[in-house]
């Protein structure tokens, strides 16, 4: 597996309420619609601490094309298919070609909260990391953000355990984070 495989991985994906789409720049206006209207909840995640502009979005979303099409990172943004309402962020970054492995990020737009939706995308995304040829797909989160400890635990991931001082938080402050992991139920 390499960065090929995941410069490879479809543009596309659909689930039964959910389209997830690589970026394109019409995702910019959605996208930063619902950062805005969810910084509330976003404490945890370092580019989502300050409302944002429409340059700022597009250039967000134009950077995570340009690592689909290098293989550095799978983005997909997801709607709901009945209505085209724009519903998350999703992606694997941080590979590990050798191992193989990646981290899995998701951030939902705060108004669509309890519906299970981040968590259909976000399951998607990881069958589509085994089927490129990851062992393991694996989220990293903070010891204090209850809701990303209790939506790992939900999406069947592993609690695998605590990493001590591992980062800084958005604030600047050493962070103690919980590893969380799905494995690849077929051999690779």
């Amino acid at each position: 597996m390499g960065p090929n495989d995941v410069a490879r991985a479809p543009r596309m994906l659909r689930t039964e309420r959910l389209e997830l789409l690589a970026p394109r720049p019409e995702h910019a206006g959605v996208f930063l619609e619902s950062l805005n209207a969810s910084l509330p909840a976003l404490g945890f995640v370092g580019w989502g601490q300050r409302p944002r502009d429409l340059a700022w979005s597009e250039r967000f979303c134009a950077g995570g094309l340009e690592l689909f099409d290098r293989g550095e990172c799978v983005v997909y943004y997801a709607f709901e298919r009945a209505g085209g309402a724009y519903v998350a962020r999703i992606d694997l970054h941080t590979f590990d070609f050798e191992a193989p492995r990646a981290e899995i990020g998701y951030v939902g737009d705060l108004r669509h909260a309890g519906r299970g939706l981040v968590r259909e995308a976000a399951l998607a995304v990881v069958q589509l990391g085994f089927a490129i040829g990851l062992a393991r797909v694996h989220a990293l989160s903070d010891l204090r953000n209850q809701r990303a400890l209790q939506f790992a635990h939900g999406l069947g991931m592993h609690r695998e355990g605590l990493l001590r001082a591992y980062e800084r938080d958005p604030q600047g402050r050493l962070a103690d984070m919980v590893m969380f992991a799905a494995y690849n139920p077929q051999p690779v």
